[in-house]
């Protein structure tokens, strides 16, 4: 089929087409008419999104941004907010509406529910693409019940938004309420182990403890090298003294000593002298040799007391070095178990400083969730009031009727078409050659007069039948 013979067919069937034509329009314009007004009243609402979170005050990243407002237009429109607008109107407390329920229901589910269902139906909720506005619209048969459902959804859509930020909220600060109270033991048990700690160590401060005990160390270290030191040398002088008397060192300075031996050498001398000139008996050479032998007797006694001197003075220093060594080993001990202990204070200490932290960090987090779950701020604003339209939004007669028109004509033309597939009918030329396969030597116009009634056909070039 081309366009000729498609044209030829709605040539031919328009009268079916212009009556199916006329029958849709009349129907729409007959609905549009009969149907009853229906008012729409609009609210808008801008959406003061900070992007900021409210637990943590972090700010969030900008791509959640988009998704924003499809999650505030999926709450405006979710069964929640239109229950509250059902409480909100109190629309489920008239006697009609409850009759009207048990009729459409049987009584089966809740009024609120139903009441919710219809009003949804009703509500279109249109976000703007390039702001942060959305238009809250509802249609109804009343101007001023489309009005005050509009209002009423933009209220709820405002409560339930603080009732979603407030409830998280209000779960966390209890959380955090009870991690508080448990830190707060955690801080309690670590500073009573370190009181009870410090007063078995009888430790009040380590620090200055360890200063003290310390310097007391280094200071029995300096004693004990120095009476090493002076240890070594009276060894070696007693070694001396009691090895060779006479040449000990203590021994041959010793003033007394060196008194007695010039007196001994003189006595010596006039002993000499007398044995030259004086016989064995005589009472000068007698008393000259007493001399002598006195000398030389009280030389060796304090030879001998000087030597047991320097011995007894090696004893006192080797006890004194005994002394201090078990002194510095008592104080190395001290500050070695001083140190232990500063180091276990010092962990507890870390561990009171670290208990305290959380507990801090704890508490401050409490009392900011806290305030933030009491505050019944929210970030919608109203910027229009839903006021009860004048004009009805619908039913619109000319669109109506224009969309009639379309769908009859299209409606008409498929009617037409069927018509004709289902009563085949010979409307040009080209129908014969393709129905009949014979060639068509003239076409009558009936329309005209005379001899131009007859015409010869042009038809397009045909293949030559080919002959049995």
């Amino acid at each position: 089929m081309n366009f000729y013979q498609f044209l030829q067919i709605l040539r031919g069937r328009h009268k079916l087409i212009l009556l199916t034509l006329a029958v849709t329009v009349l129907t729409a314009l007959t609905v549009s008419l009969v149907q009853s007004k229906v008012y729409k009243s609009t609210t808008s609402l801008v959406l003061n999104y900070r992007g900021i979170d409210p637990v943590n005050g972090m700010a969030l990243p900008a791509q959640l941004l988009p998704g924003y407002l499809g999650t505030q237009v999926e709450i405006i429109s979710s069964k929640n907010v239109a229950l509250k607008v059902v409480d909100e109107l109190k629309l489920d407390q008239g006697a009609e509406v409850k009759a009207q329920f048990l009729e459409a229901t049987k009584g089966h589910g809740s009024i609120r529910d139903w009441l919710a269902g219809l009003l949804l139906k009703n509500l279109e909720v249109i976000p703007s693409r390039e702001s942060s506005v959305i238009e809250i619209s509802f249609k109804g048969a009343d101007p001023k019940f489309a009005a005050a459902v509009a209002n009423a959804f933009a209220s709820a859509y405002q409560k339930t938004g603080v009732q979603l930020k407030a409830e998280p909220l209000k779960k966390m600060s209890g959380f955090f309420n009870d991690q508080a109270r448990l830190l707060r033991q955690n801080l309690e048990e670590a500073q009573n182990r370190l009181s009870k700690y410090q007063q078995e160590k009888g430790i009040v401060n380590a620090d200055t403890r360890m200063d003290v005990e310390t310097n007391r160390l280094n200071d029995l270290s300096s004693q004990l090298v120095l009476a090493q030191s002076q240890m070594l040398e009276a060894t070696s002088r007693r070694t001396g003294a009691l090895g060779s008397a006479g040449q000990s060192p203590d021994v041959v300075s010793n003033s007394l000593i060196q008194t007695l031996k010039a007196e001994l050498a003189r006595a010596e001398a006039r002993f000499s002298q007398s044995t030259q000139s004086l016989g064995r008996n005589h009472p000068q050479y007698l008393a000259a040799q007493a001399e002598v032998g006195k000398l030389r007797a009280e030389l060796n006694a304090q030879t001998s007391a000087i030597s047991q001197s320097v011995a007894n003075n090696a004893r006192i220093l080797q006890q004194r070095e005994a002394e201090l060594r078990s002194a510095f080993n008592l104080q190395k001990s001290k500050v070695l178990e001083l140190n232990r202990a500063r180091d276990e204070i010092t962990m507890l200490a870390r561990e009171v400083e670290n208990a305290q932290r959380a507990y801090d960090t704890t508490t401050q987090r409490f009392n900011q969730t806290s305030l933030e779950g009491q505050a019944n701020q929210t970030d919608v604003s109203v910027l229009n009031v839903a006021v009860p339209p004048i004009k009805p939004a619908g039913p619109n007669v000319l669109l109506n009727t224009l969309l009639a028109t379309l769908l009859g004509a299209a409606l008409g033309i498929a009617i037409g078409v069927l018509a004709e597939m289902a009563d085949r009918r010979v409307r040009t030329v080209n129908d014969l050659v393709e129905v009949l396969d014979a060639p068509v030597l003239g076409v009558i116009d009936w329309g005209r007069r005379g001899n131009d009634r007859f015409k010869t056909p042009r038809l397009p070039m045909r293949r030559p039948l080919l002959a049995n």
